[in-house]
Formats: C-alpha cells, structure tokens, sequence
C-alpha cells in the first residue's frame, strides 16, 4: 500500500471517530483569581444520561464502573461529572427520574447540610428536549414527569440573583461543582481546580459564564471524567452522575 493512499485512509478514519475522542466539550476559565473547569451541554447536539445503578440495582459509585456500564458507548462520552447528593449507600436524596421513570420521590423536607440550605433544586431535561434548573417548590408546577431529573442544593443562582442564604465568600472553601443554564437547550457545568467558596462559584455561574439559574451539586466529592483530555478524577465514591455523550 502505498504512503498516499495509507494517509486518506488514516484521514478517513479520523473523521469516522466520534467528537469524543478528538474534541473536548470543556474549557477553562479563570475568574476572581481561581481555575474552574467548564463543560458545555447542547441538547440539540449531544446526547445526556442520569446514571446511578448497574442495571441489576447495583450503586455504581464512580466513572470506572459507569463507563464500563456504558460498554460501546464508551467512545461517544464527551464528558461526566458527580450531579447531586447522596446518602451513605449512594442513593440520591432527593428526586431523581431516569429514562422517564421517577426513581426517588421530591425532597422538601427540611434538614441540615448543604441539600437543606433552601432554596434548594433541580437540575431536569424535559422530554421535549429543553433544560431545567428550577427551585423544588417550582417543580411541583412541572406537568410531567422530565425524561431526567437530579434535585440538590442549595440554588446558586435565581432569576439572575444570588441565594440570599449563600455568603459572598463564607469560611468554608472545597472543590465544588454544579450546573448553570445559559438557555432553553445549553447547560453549564462548573468545577472547580482548586478550593472555592459558594459564593465564587455563584457569580461564576452568573458573572462569567451568563446563567440566570445555577444549582450547586456538591463539594469535597467532586470530580470529573473528561476522555478527549485523558482526566477522570477518583474521589470519595459518587452518588447520581450525569454523562453527555455525542450522538453516534
């Protein structure tokens, strides 16, 4: 064979590869001194998925078991990210719809810890391909059940103001990540490189990045699975994930 026709070949088949494996869906952004990574969500491009257990009912805990979970699709992941809290055992605690089926029911219960701190709230992708991030009192006005949902909390971000139970930059400073909706169809989601507060991550969501909404999905734990930049970050083990993959 000759050297011309080996390169079309090796050229043909870097086009057959999904955008996955040649193009990252993240960036990063410096702001207010600090390095977050961000990684964009278009649903009329990409394809997303709520996972939390192996199909049997098993809690997956981390992106080595969701990706081999994920078999052939594997190659499509864009990028994946830890998406709410959790109990002990991994079971999310609060409203969590996978595929359209309501695994876990709404929380409004009131408690300690950051899922408590009200307003708390969701992260959704309708059934009509639009994106939600609503309190958890709006969510009951929703008309049916969202193809996926993740409830967290607190909300960072409302109706383009900050959570007035957020300090500007309180004491308690973690690696934290959350989700921000830009518009109907693209979801942000934020993670930081270093210690944050709340409030940084807040006015990242709002200031840089021009989300009107953003909810918090947790700290300490946080971590991400990027392929195209060869990361997948091994933390504490996780609860619900959300993975976006390109559509085959």
């Amino acid at each position: 064979m000759n050297r011309t026709v080996c390169i079309l070949l090796a050229a043909l088949g870097a086009l057959a590869q999904p955008a996955a494996a040649s193009e990252s869906a993240c960036e990063t952004h410096a702001f207010e001194g600090s390095n977050f990574t961000v990684c964009a969500f278009d649903s009329r491009r990409d394809e997303l998925r709520l996972v939390w257990t192996t199909p049997s009912g098993t809690a997956l805990r981390g992106f080595d078991k969701l990706a081999d979970g994920l078999g052939t699709d594997r190659v499509r992941v864009r990028f994946a990210m830890n998406a709410g809290m959790f109990e002990e055992d991994g079971k999310p605690l609060g409203l969590y719809v996978e595929g359209g089926v309501v695994r876990r029911p709404l929380n409004m219960r009131s408690g300690g810890g950051n899922f408590y701190l009200k307003p708390n709230g969701a992260f959704l992708l309708r059934r009509d391909g639009t994106l939600g991030v609503e309190t958890s009192d709006a969510l009951t006005n929703e008309p049916a059940a969202p193809l996926y949902a993740t409830q967290s909390g607190p909300m960072l971000v409302i109706d383009n103001a900050f959570n007035p139970n957020i300090a500007a930059d309180g004491p308690s400073h973690n690696i934290r990540n959350g989700v921000g909706l830009r518009d109907a169809h693209t979801a942000l989601f934020a993670i930081s490189d270093e210690p944050v507060s709340f409030g940084r991550l807040a006015r990242l969501f709002r200031d840089e990045l021009g989300c009107r909404n953003a909810l918090y999905f947790d700290g300490t734990i946080s971590s991400a699975w990027i392929p195209a930049e060869r990361r997948m970050d091994v933390a504490k083990p996780l609860g619900p994930m959300v993975v976006v993959l390109a559509r085959p």
